[in-house]
């Protein structure tokens, strides 16, 4: 059954029939990306087993639901000190196919969890090893590569902590998962895709939690520095975070820190984030012990998500912002840095053609399996769709590049829907927005609105790495290409 669009993924109704065979794609070619492994000594290994768990979403009192989650917990966390090196085993528990994707890491590609593109779909009860540098602090998360809709959309994802042991020491830390659920009264869930949904911005779900609650009340001292960790893991909705009550700033993005802003100073007072993006904020509590709101500002029906209340005090203030220590990414070189600009477009028979890879590359015979498949196109790059439909070939990249090299890249959205585009395998410096609204940062996923054009700029590495819009549904609806570097 194909997946997303106007179809529905397997996953797309709750028990939606039994496992449905395949046969797994051979391990494709990594074309150019040929070299000798660097050796790697794990210093820590984890097994994460995608499985059905029940959580009472609806209330205390409601109906359960069956959703997915890795090892049992909801947004199952780990925590790690950075310079570790991680051996982790996916093991797929689920009726489907699967992959693990760690989200924002730099890493090898062949551990980036792609199917197809850089590694075969892990059939039901099978298993894939990765092995990840852990070099860079912050806040990242992991999800599945193929059919997210249906299994993210379920709740299939898990938040990784890089800790540095250089960071200023705050009073408390919080971690904070944002996502919204498509759910029947029942607890059952409803279609997690329709193509009205899939076509413009994206198909909302009405249940909104915070860590699989409606809201959460938090402790932190009074006159305290208190470290929120922010997640945005909905499939659909772009949030505005807003906080009331406290002093805050913003001081990582994507986990890459940036020198303190105000949150006060930024556009409307509030940081506006896309699916997969993450915000660290750094929080002073008032010093008379009164509360501390955040929030979703994005409608007028503002959802207040957490509250932070006094418990105790510390002895002695400080004042803020307390800076992370400055993000160690490679550093473009932006006067010998080649341009490249691509196009987001809503796809009709004008805007996307059909083009094959050539006859002698090692993907040119590969297809992606169906269940990476979403149903129908509504979405391009560059007058590019990913493949949908009964249409399985493997794409041309949509640019080659070299290992090493700096590249500028501007993405022009010519659409009336904003999109959060993604490139997977960097940290990419965001250098400009034609509406003036971004601060200089490092990211690995960049909203992008309507009629804006954004300029990042990156040290390309080697592989075959997608870039998508995050939008799990326009991905699956064709807009989604990627870029070989050799």
């Amino acid at each position: 059954m194909n997946n997303g669009g106007a179809g529905f993924s397997r996953r797309a109704f709750l028990g939606a029939g039994a496992a449905i065979g395949g046969l797994a794609l051979l391990a494709p070619t990594r074309a150019g990306v040929a070299r000798a492994a660097a050796p790697f000594e794990p210093t820590r290994e984890v097994t994460l087993t995608a499985g059905e768990m029940e959580l009472k979403l609806l209330g205390p009192d409601k109906p359960a639901t069956r959703i997915l989650a890795y090892d049992g917990n909801p947004f199952q966390t780990l925590r790690m000190p950075r310079g570790t090196r991680l051996k982790a085993t996916f093991v797929n528990g689920i009726d489907e196919g699967s992959t693990l994707h760690f989200h924002g890491v730099r890493m090898p590609n062949e551990y980036d969890g792609v199917p197809t593109l850089t590694q075969p779909l892990v059939q039901p009860g099978s298993r894939f090893v990765h092995l990840l540098p852990l070099d860079d602090p912050g806040t990242f998360f992991f999800h599945p590569h193929c059919d997210e809709t249906g299994q993210a959309g379920m709740g299939l994802a898990g938040v990784l902590i890089v800790e540095d042991t250089r960071d200023p020491a705050f009073d408390a830390e919080h971690v904070l998962c944002l996502k919204d659920w498509r759910l029947a009264p029942d607890g059952s869930f409803l279609p997690l895709t329709e193509p009205e949904g899939a076509s413009k911005a994206g198909t909302f779900g009405a249940t909104r939690t915070v860590n699989g609650a409606a809201a959460v009340e938090l402790k932190a001292p009074a006159a305290g520095h208190v470290r929120l960790r922010i997640l945005n893991i909905d499939s659909t909705r772009i949030m505005d975070i807003g906080v009331e009550g406290g002093e805050a700033w913003l001081i990582a993005v994507d986990g890459h820190a940036l020198a303190p802003v105000r949150l006060d100073d930024l556009p409307d007072g509030i940081w506006r984030m896309g699916p997969a993006q993450r915000i660290d904020l750094d929080i002073r509590m008032p010093a008379d012990g009164s509360p501390v709101t955040l929030g979703d500002y994005r409608a007028a029906d503002i959802y207040r998500f957490a509250t932070l209340t006094a418990e105790g005090r510390v002895g002695k203030p400080r004042k803020g912002p307390l800076a992370l220590p400055k993000a160690e990414l490679p550093k473009p070189e932006m006067k010998r840095a080649a341009r490249l600009s691509f196009t987001l477009q809503q796809a009709t028979g004008q805007a996307v053609k059909e083009i094959a890879l050539p006859a002698d590359d090692p993907l040119a015979k590969a297809l992606i399996d169906s269940l990476c498949v979403g149903a129908t196109t509504y979405w391009g790059i560059q007058s590019e769709s990913w493949p949908t439909g009964a249409n399985r070939n493997v794409p041309p990249p949509l640019a080659r590049m070299t290992t090493g090299n700096s590249y500028r890249v501007e993405i022009k959205n010519e659409t009336r829907f904003p999109h959060p585009v993604h490139l997977h395998g960097h940290a990419f410096e965001v250098l400009s927005s034609s509406l003036d609204r971004l601060p200089r940062h490092f990211a690995d996923t960049v909203l992008v609105q309507p009629g804006e054009a954004v300029e990042i700029a990156f040290v390309a590495a080697p592989g075959d790495w997608v870039f998508h819009c995050h939008i799990l549904e326009h991905m699956e609806t064709g807009m989604m290409g990627w870029f070989r570097i050799v």
